[in-house]
């Protein structure tokens, strides 16, 4: 005799399992952001001098921004690769995938000689290796979001799916948490030698504990109906090209400041705190970490209202708010009192969270389960690499141009303006329907 589960139990079941996709999401994406991050913190403060010495501090802080872009170029390549199969196969696979990929090539740069070890050797190497670790977080984001957003409840897509955006922060926090003892206890003799590379060959351990989470997720329901009802699609990405490249552009669009200013503010500033403002490392880590916290509540607070207003409504509302913040940003820093720095770090903090939030829930929206994987990949990494592998580039090239920070603010100005506009044409995303077989089963 067959038994059928009651109501009650088949809802706790479905919340479990939704809980269990949103840590699997959480852990697992900080812990590959923990990654990408501990490279960009390398180059503010010690990869030029190791990789690229007989230079001057400019050319060697720009040949060090420089490799860290070239994860953002890799980026694409890897959300496309992995979006074609995570819609095909199924995400769990390529979020294995994409974490194998970027725990090695961590690991394998905490192991790298440097220049003065085996010559112009080093800085190829290097720059192969941010180039998988481009490849493994293009892929994972896609589908970390993927697995939060079409397990959650109905009703709180936008809520669960800041997941996988809130580990993005909380990589930072780490990966800044492990720097900071290290900057403030090593002389720069020891830190310089060998003491940046603890953070990259820590990732070994932290892979381990997502690899173990990440093995125990399941495919959504949404998805394994997806694939019963019709057979998957032998390119999804020609199909996402062809038919919603409009959709990709400017969803690509809305997430150019979010990222660019992001990564300015994770990563030049550090530079340029101790280089023009005369700052120790270790106060600059300590304003960065501070002001992670209310990056994360920030994206949580849009997150959930999105599921109330709507993805797009509250995005408008923090997308202007990020405009106002950007203006602001660097005159308040550019004061050198640190509680003022700290004020404004707090605030452009949570609200890039604020733009952040919503992001998930709205990216997996606008495309069908068929094809969700290639499409919100691909437009997350058209803005990823257009806003934030050549922001802190740009930003110390401005600085080097026209010796004052007006300049940065103006490009910040100019990039959350795109955004805005980007957002601002992107229309409300319809609300996907379950799918019919998975109706007939419930």
């Amino acid at each position: 005799m067959t038994s059928i589960a009651s109501p009650t139990a088949t809802r706790t079941a479905a919340t479990v399992k939704a809980r269990k996709a949103a840590l699997g999401s959480f852990v697992g994406t900080a812990i590959e952001w923990y990654d990408f991050f501990i490279y960009g913190t390398a180059a503010a403060l010690v990869l030029g001098k190791q990789f690229f010495p007989g230079t001057s501090d400019l050319a060697g802080t720009l040949a060090a921004f420089a490799t860290l872009a070239v994860g953002f170029v890799a980026r694409p390549i890897g959300g496309i690769v992995m979006g074609h199969f995570g819609d095909r196969i199924g995400r769990k696979s390529m979020l294995v995938t994409s974490l194998m990929l970027m725990g090695c090539a961590t690991v394998a740069i905490g192991l790298l000689p440097n220049y003065a070890a085996i010559g112009v050797f080093a800085p190829i190497l290097l720059v192969t290796l941010r180039f998988v670790q481009g490849l493994g977080v293009g892929g994972e984001w896609g589908g970390a979001v993927l697995v939060a957003t079409e397990n959650a409840p109905e009703g709180k897509k936008g809520l669960y799916g800041s997941a996988p955006q809130i580990g993005v922060p909380a990589g930072v926090l780490v990966a800044n948490l492990v720097y900071l003892p290290l900057a403030a206890f090593m002389d720069d003799d020891a830190f310089n030698s060998w003491g940046w590379r603890i953070p990259f060959l820590l990732s070994a351990v932290l892979v381990g504990v997502a690899m173990w989470i990440r093995l125990g997720l399941e495919e959504s329901d949404e998805f394994t109906a997806s694939k019963s009802e019709a057979p998957a699609e032998s390119m999804p990405i020609l199909e996402v090209l062809t038919r919603h490249w409009k959709t990709v552009l400017l969803a690509g669009g809305t997430f150019i400041a979010t990222n660019g200013i992001a990564y300015a503010y994770m990563v030049y500033v550090l530079k340029y705190g101790e280089s023009e403002l005369g700052f120790s490392k270790t106060t600059m880590l300590f304003l960065l970490i501070a002001s992670c916290p209310f990056w994360m509540a920030g994206m949580a607070f849009s997150a959930h209202k999105s599921d109330t207003l709507g993805r797009r409504t509250v995005y408008i509302r923090s997308s202007i708010a990020l405009v106002v913040a950007a203006a602001v940003f660097f005159p308040l820093i550019d004061t050198a009192i640190v509680p003022v720095m700290l004020v404004s770090m707090i605030a452009l903090g949570f609200t890039l969270g604020c733009c952040a939030g919503p992001q998930a829930a709205l990216f997996a929206e606008l495309f069908p389960a068929h094809i969700r994987y290639s499409g919100a990949s691909l437009g997350y990494q058209i803005g990823a690499i257009l806003g934030g592998g050549l922001a802190p580039m740009i930003a110390t090239a401005l600085y080097a141009a026209f010796d004052t920070s007006f300049a940065i603010t103006v490009y910040f100005v100019i990039i959350a303006v795109i955004s805005l506009v980007s957002i601002l044409l992107l229309p409300e995303p319809q609300l996907i329907p379950k799918n019919t077989a998975a109706q007939k089963a419930s």
